[in-house]
């Protein structure tokens, strides 16, 4: 395989990468509605409705991070095993928070649990606040960095073949200390609350819900943007983590993510689209009554703006794992993939990514087909959680 074979895949499984992420930032919408819980619904077959809106996609998102995960360890194993093996208390946290998802969903609903209903609510509530902030922090940590030293003559080390190790005791909690990451993860969180809201809004048959989301939606919007606005504002003014492509000697480049997006026209007006697509999700369902389409709206646009993003991190020679402690041991596409043989055969099976998409179309749009209703609450019609 000729060298620019593999730049190429190189790129393109950062690119699948990002998009798998970028669907993940979307799919949080079933947090964000789960922290709304006892804010939208007041009374308890409100509450059943909106737990059974989000309880039928919870696995989509489940699904998608640990698809997010595996692609990261096959594609660019140094960052997997840097990151998951480095700051292993957020990933942890992380997904104890899931696992609290899915026990909680299973069990909440059925009779003689040993908790309570009330207890496995709280948890799909701090699921729906915490998860949210930290994969935010975590993804934060592309642009400001993370405190890992990586030396691979260590892999020759019979005795302990470990060759990235963690600089701090925090293990990657350390991070949510950092400004930038701390204004990402409250995006997020924020943004993941909005997505909630709309699809509520699109998927729930109940005037009252209906009304009470679009009205949350302003105070929950106005929330937001001051977060995402700063992140984005201080991502275009600070210095960036370069790479010298003759050498792959790391640098600091000053407004390096500006111009990422100068010289890559093509993500900026992805990242512009994006922007412009959340907006009118959230702009049309706040001032249109009748109108319930924003989600999908503002979830093209989530998942275009996030995309860009990561993309933006990543591509035009640029460190998207950069480290605090040694510049040195940043990590780049290039530094950190497989071999030219690994990404081939899997560019092969990333073909089959199509039909699972398409799959996964047909069983959204199957369990969508009729709308949540206090009539199917109450009649127990079907599978109800």
């Amino acid at each position: 395989m000729d060298n620019s074979t593999y730049i190429f895949l190189q790129h393109y499984w950062w690119f699948l990468v990002s998009l798998l992420g970028a669907i993940l930032v979307f799919l949080l919408f079933v947090q964000g509605g789960q922290s709304l819980l006892f804010l939208i619904g007041k009374t308890e077959i409100q509450r059943r409705m909106l737990l059974n809106s989000t309880g039928r996609k919870w696995e989509f998102t489940f699904t998608t991070l640990v698809t997010f995960g595996g692609a990261f360890f096959a594609s660019f194993p140094l960052f997997y095993s840097t990151s998951f093996g480095g700051a292993y208390w957020v990933w942890m946290l992380i997904l104890l928070c899931f696992v609290l998802q899915a026990v909680s969903y299973e069990y909440q609903a059925r009779k003689g649990n040993l908790l309570g209903t009330k207890t496995y609510r709280v948890f799909l509530i701090i699921n729906g606040i915490v998860g949210p902030v930290l994969l935010g922090t975590a993804v934060g940590t592309f642009f400001n960095g993370a405190e890992f030293i990586v030396n691979k003559e260590h892999l020759t080390d019979v005795a302990m073949p470990v060759i990235s190790t963690w600089a701090t005791p925090w293990h990657g909690l350390e991070a949510a200390l950092e400004i930038g990451n701390l204004c990402l993860g409250i995006a997020v969180f924020s943004l993941a609350r909005i997505l909630g809201l709309l699809y509520f809004i699109n998927n729930i048959d109940d005037e009252e819900i209906r009304s009470r989301c679009r009205n949350r939606l302003v105070p929950e919007t106005i929330f937001f943007l001051p977060f995402f606005l700063a992140f984005v504002i201080r991502l275009l003014l600070i210095d960036g983590f370069a790479v010298n492509p003759e050498t792959q000697e790391i640098f600091m480049l000053p407004r390096k993510y500006l111009l990422n997006f100068l010289e890559m026209p093509a993500v900026a007006a992805v990242f512009l689209i994006g922007v412009a697509g959340v907006l009118f999700g959230i702009g049309k369902s706040v001032f249109s009554s009748g109108w319930n389409k924003g989600v999908w709206f503002a979830g093209a646009g989530t998942i275009l703006t996030v995309l860009a993003l990561l993309l933006c991190a990543g591509w035009n020679d640029t460190a998207y794992y950069p480290s605090l402690a040694d510049l040195q041991s940043s990590l780049t596409i290039q530094n950190s993939c497989s071999s030219p043989f690994t990404l081939k055969v899997m560019a092969f099976v990333s073909l089959l990514i199509p039909f699972v998409l398409a799959y996964i179309f047909y069983a959204w749009r199957a369990l969508d087909l009729q709308k949540i209703d206090r009539r199917e609450m109450e009649t127990g019609q079907g599978h109800r959680y």
